[in-house]
C-alpha cells in the first residue's frame, strides 16, 4: 500500500503569490513525511485550479522536494502542441532526476477548452493523436507523423527523460472500459469513484492485467482519490472539513454554473462535508479515526494507493502540515 497526494490548487482566499509559497511549503512536508507522490489537476480561469501550466509549477516542486515524485493528472492534451510538451516532459524529469510521472487526458470540461477554441467533439480525437505522438517523441531521435490534427516531418528530438522510454504513465477515469484498457496496458490508475463502484472498477482492471500473463504481485498502482483532514479530535477535522469543503465546493462549481451547465458531478461531491462523509467519499477525523477509515477502504475497494487531498479550501498551511503529519505517523504504519 502507498499514499499519494492530489491538489488542485483551487483558491484558499490568500493573495496568489502568498497561494503558491503556501502550496509549496506543504509539499515540503509531503517530501518529509513520506508520502509516495503528488499529483497535480491542470485547469483553466476557474478558481478551482490555478496550477494554469503544470509544468511551471511542478519545476517550482521539483526543486524544493528530494524524494516525492509527481506529475500531472492529467494534462490536457487538447490544448497543446505535442512537440512542446514532449520537450518540457524531459525537462522536469531530468530537473528531477527522474521522479516525474506523466498523467494524460482530454479534460472534462468543454467550457475551459472553448476558450482556447477547441470544440467538445474533438476533445477525445486530439488527446487520442496527441498522447500517441508524446510517447513516441519520448523515444525517437528523429519524429515524422502524419495525423488529423498534427502532421511534421524530420522533426530532431534533441531531449530525452531520464526514466526509459517515458516517464511513468498515470490514467484518471471512472469508467470501466478505460479502467480495463490501463490494466492491460500496465498504467498507474486513480479513480473519484465511491462506494461498491471501486471494487467493480479494480476488478476489471486486475483481470485485464493478469489475462496478459502478468501476476497480482507486480500490480501496478491502483488508487482512489479522497478529501482527508487529520485534528487531534474528530470535532477539530469535522470542524475544519466543513469550512475548507464549502469553499471548494463553489470553486468547483463556479465555472459550470456561471456558464449554465448546472452543478457537475453531484452523486460524488453533494452540498455539504456531512454529506460527503455520509457517502465515505471522504473522512475527517482524529488520527484513529482516519485510520480505521482507510484500512477500510483498502479492504472495501481492492486498491493499493489512497491518494489523499490534504489541501482544499481554505485550510491553512499548518492546518494542513498538521493533518499529514498526523496521517504519516498514525496511520501510514496501520499498514505495515
Amino acid at each position: 500500500m502507498k499514499f499519494g497526494v492530489f491538489d488542485h490548487l483551487d483558491d484558499s482566499g490568500v493573495p496568489l503569490d502568498a497561494h503558491f509559497e503556501n502550496r509549496l511549503r506543504m509539499v515540503e512536508a509531503y517530501d518529509r513525511c513520506g508520502m509516495h507522490a503528488y499529483h497535480v489537476a491542470e485547469h483553466h480561469n476557474t478558481p478551482l485550479g490555478y496550477a494554469t501550466s503544470p509544468s511551471v509549477y511542478l519545476s517550482a516542486v521539483a526543486q524544493r522536494t528530494r524524494t516525492l515524485r509527481f506529475g500531472t493528472l492529467i494534462y490536457i492534451l487538447p490544448l497543446y502542441h505535442p512537440l512542446r510538451l514532449a520537450e518540457e516532459i524531459c525537462m522536469l524529469d531530468n530537473m528531477s532526476g527522474g521522479r516525474f510521472m506523466l498523467g494524460m487526458g482530454k479534460g472534462i470540461s468543454p467550457i475551459e477548452a472553448g476558450f482556447y477554441g477547441i470544440p467538445a467533439d474533438e476533445m477525445q480525437g486530439r488527446y487520442f493523436e496527441a498522447s500517441e505522438l508524446i510517447l513516441e517523441a519520448l523515444k525517437s531521435d528523429m519524429l515524422t507523423y502524419e495525423g488529423k490534427y498534427y502532421a511534421f516531418k524530420n522533426v530532431p528530438m534533441t531531449l530525452r527523460p531520464v526514466q526509459q522510454p517515458h516517464p511513468e504513465l498515470w490514467y484518471g477515469t471512472r469508467s470501466r472500459e478505460s479502467f480495463e484498457w490501463a490494466g492491460k496496458n500496465g498504467l498507474n490508475t486513480v479513480t473519484l469513484a465511491f462506494d461498491d463502484q471501486v471494487r467493480a472498477l479494480t476488478d476489471v482492471y486486475k483481470k485485464a492485467w493478469t489475462a496478459e500473463g502478468r501476476s497480482l504481485d507486480d500490480l501496478p498502482l491502483v488508487g482512489v482519490s479522497r478529501h482527508i483532514v487529520v485534528a487531534e479530535t474528530d470535532a477539530e477535522a469535522k470542524r475544519l472539513a466543513a469550512r475548507a469543503y464549502e469553499r471548494w465546493l463553489h470553486s468547483f462549481r463556479k465555472l459550470w454554473e456561471d456558464h449554465g451547465y448546472g452543478a457537475p458531478l453531484t452523486d460524488l461531491y453533494p452540498d455539504t462535508w456531512e454529506e460527503l462523509e455520509g457517502m465515505r467519499n471522504g473522512c475527517a477525523g482524529s488520527p484513529e479515526t482516519v485510520r480505521t477509515y482507510a484500512l477500510e477502504e483498502a479492504e472495501r475497494c481492492g486498491t493499493n494507493y489512497l491518494v489523499s487531498w490534504f489541501a482544499f479550501g481554505d485550510l491553512t498551511v499548518d492546518q494542513v502540515i498538521t493533518s499529514v503529519d498526523l496521517f504519516a505517523r498514525h496511520v501510514i504504519p496501520a499498514f505495515d
